[in-house]
């Protein structure tokens, strides 16, 4: 089990490590309108879209234009699958997981091959970063 736990904070530290800088962020700034369709929410209440992800990762690593349109599908379609796999009622808890983690190593994979060696590193401890938050407070990593 404390195997188990410790995989899914690895795998899922790439969702971590983009969604709670900018809500750290957001909530300094006043409420706006609600998302557009489609777009995940955030400030707490589920995963940011892709976009803002895109937007967080432009500014925490300094991406190119190019590197923003490379990063951007693999963002989005990370997002959508996983929405299905959060869905899917036909899996368990732990096959979920089992999933999840994969889903979020590969994507993991996909980015840092875009990223130069700069990039790499700043990305690796901002994982890191966020992954030491959740083992100090003892939770369960959002899904």
């Amino acid at each position: 089990m404390r195997l188990t736990l410790r995989t899914l904070t690895l795998g899922t530290a790439l969702s971590v490590a983009l969604v709670l800088p900018a809500l750290a962020q957001d909530a300094a700034t006043p409420p706006q309108d609600a998302p557009a369709a489609g777009q995940g929410m955030h400030r707490g209440h589920g995963p940011m879209s892709a976009e803002q992800q895109l937007a967080h990762m432009t500014k925490a690593l300094d991406l190119t234009s190019d590197q923003q349109m490379q990063i951007k599908p693999i963002l989005a379609a990370h997002q959508q699958s996983m929405m299905q796999l959060h869905e899917d009622t036909s899996l368990s808890q732990d096959d979920k997981h089992t999933k999840m983690e994969a889903l979020n190593t590969d994507t993991h994979s996909k980015i840092e091959a875009i990223l130069n060696d700069t990039q790499k590193a700043k990305f690796e401890k901002m994982m890191a970063r966020r992954e030491g938050q959740w083992q100090h407070t003892g939770s369960q990593q959002p899904q």
